[in-house]
């Protein structure tokens, strides 16, 4: 295991942001350089771009602005080149650390983990919240794993402050309206004891699932992700990070490879959004009679083969979950 030292996080050159340079053979949009270089998200870099912090050849940028092969990009004056090495991160964040890049922020996560190279969250996990975050360096992978449309799992761990009911399953599990009037998809909850159940989701609305149980009168008292995709957080130490294994990264690409980099608007525009498929229930209930076993029997065969085509089997996750583990710091 490597350790790494401490560091600003941010990049190792007073120069530069990224040290590995590729060059661009077409021109592409501004925003998607900014993330393809893993520089930020391309919702960050039109903030960005709005804002006057970035400039092409020293002329100010504007929003649609393309950069051609050989053309000096910079932000806030510092040049920013294509890293040429692809970062994929499985981080255990603790509880009290923010999802952002932003500086101002002392409990961001990118000072938090002081890597040696610029890299930032796919996604966020609630400050109030612990578990899986991947961070990476790849723009397009952001993209693609956060795009409503794409309906891809995330896998929580929940405990709540009343006993967890049949009722309150089959309530989740339907949908429930929210707050702001918004429904949620249907999703699949398992009560884990009486006051916890796993929930898997194909969507990321704000503190979705926090929501979900207020709305229901429950309030979420632990709140842990296990799971993106097929990506699982394993035994991973809190406040540790590894890189993903060579098989977890091919698997992902895989599912990845029908998924859009649009926004949802432009992709329900262009005809490319999908109609969201049920997760795959975690637990089936026991046949009561020799033939209801039978037949139980043969659908779980055909429901789990046709999982297995879009699922790691959870033994082969576990032997390679424990390489290329980093811990940070030793926990207090």
């Amino acid at each position: 295991m490597r350790e790494y030292g401490a560091g600003n996080g941010r990049g190792n050159s007073k120069e530069t942001y990224t040290r590995a340079k590729v060059e661009i053979s077409e021109p592409i949009r501004i925003n998607k350089f900014l993330s393809e270089a893993g520089f930020c998200s391309r919702r960050e870099a039109d903030r960005m771009i709005e804002s006057g912090k970035v400039t092409v050849d020293g002329v100010p940028a504007e929003m649609g602005t393309k950069v051609l092969p050989g053309q000096r990009v910079c932000v806030n004056g510092k040049p920013v080149r294509m890293e040429a090495e692809e970062i994929l991160l499985v981080v255990n964040k603790p509880i009290g650390i923010v999802c952002t890049t932003a500086e101002f922020d002392k409990d961001n996560i990118v000072d938090f983990l002081k890597f040696p190279k610029r890299i930032y969250p796919i996604g966020r996990l609630d400050k109030d919240s612990s578990g899986l975050i991947l961070m990476t360096n790849q723009g397009e992978l952001v993209n693609k794993i956060l795009r409503g449309g794409n309906h891809h799992e995330k896998e929580y761990m929940v405990r709540v402050n009343r006993p967890v009911t049949p009722e309150f399953v089959a309530a989740m599990e339907a949908g429930v309206v929210l707050d702001d009037g918004v429904k949620t998809l249907p999703c699949r909850v398992e009560k884990t004891g009486g006051y916890s159940f796993k929930i898997i989701l194909m969507q990321g609305l704000n503190r979705q699932i926090r929501r979900m149980c207020e709305a229901l009168d429950y309030r979420v008292t632990n709140l842990k992700r296990v799971r993106v995709m097929n990506i699982e957080l394993g035994d991973l130490r809190v406040g540790s990070y590894r890189k993903v294994t060579p098989e977890e990264y091919a698997e992902l690409k895989r599912r990845l490879e029908n998924s859009t980099d649009l926004s949802f608007a432009e992709a329900k525009e262009q005809g490319l959004v999908r109609e969201p498929v049920m997760p795959v229930r975690m637990s089936v209930q026991e046949p009561k009679t020799v033939t209801e076993k039978k037949k139980s029997t043969s659908e779980n065969i055909t429901r789990n083969e046709a999982a297995n085509k879009s699922v790691i089997k959870r033994g082969e996750i576990k032997k390679t979950a424990g390489k290329n583990i980093v811990f940070r710091r030793p926990e207090k």
